[in-house]
């Protein structure tokens, strides 16, 4: 698999499979042919990808220590686009090359998709581990 390379703040972040902690598809509409490796792809396909700073109160769970979960919150770097389906099958991203010059709602007056889902990607700051979530969402 290719990795995705990015940099914040003068620090290189490295998206990868074994940095990956966890990657959660839509519990009740779960998207068919996209995995982790078909995201990270679609990222390195991009010429820009602005991933901006968030804030979340949970520590990151791959390298929190005792004295930074006494904080209310924790940074991360967060990066989100659109993915469309037609009957719960991917079928192409806001980011795809082939999606240039065309909307959701062209693709849907025309048949070939019929859902939306928002892909989430979040890095903890510190340790660049990151997550995945695929969540149906309405354009």
């Amino acid at each position: 698999m290719k990795n995705y390379k990015f940099v914040y703040n003068n620090k290189e972040y490295e998206l990868g499979e074994e940095n990956c902690s966890y990657m959660r598809n839509d519990e009740e509409h779960p998207v068919a042919g996209i995995e982790r490796n078909n995201i990270i792809e679609l990222l390195c396909q991009q010429e820009m990808v602005d991933f901006d700073v968030e804030y979340y109160d949970q520590p990151c769970q791959n390298c929190s220590d005792l004295e930074k979960e006494k904080s209310k919150y924790f940074k991360f770097l967060g990066y989100h686009f659109f993915i469309y389906t037609k009957k719960d099958k991917y079928v192409i991203s806001e980011i795809s090359k082939e999606y240039e010059g065309t909307t959701f709602n062209k693709l849907l007056k025309q048949g070939i998709v019929d859902d939306s889902y928002i892909v989430n990607l979040v890095a903890c700051a510190e340790c660049g581990d990151y997550t995945i979530e695929i969540e149906q969402c309405e354009v």
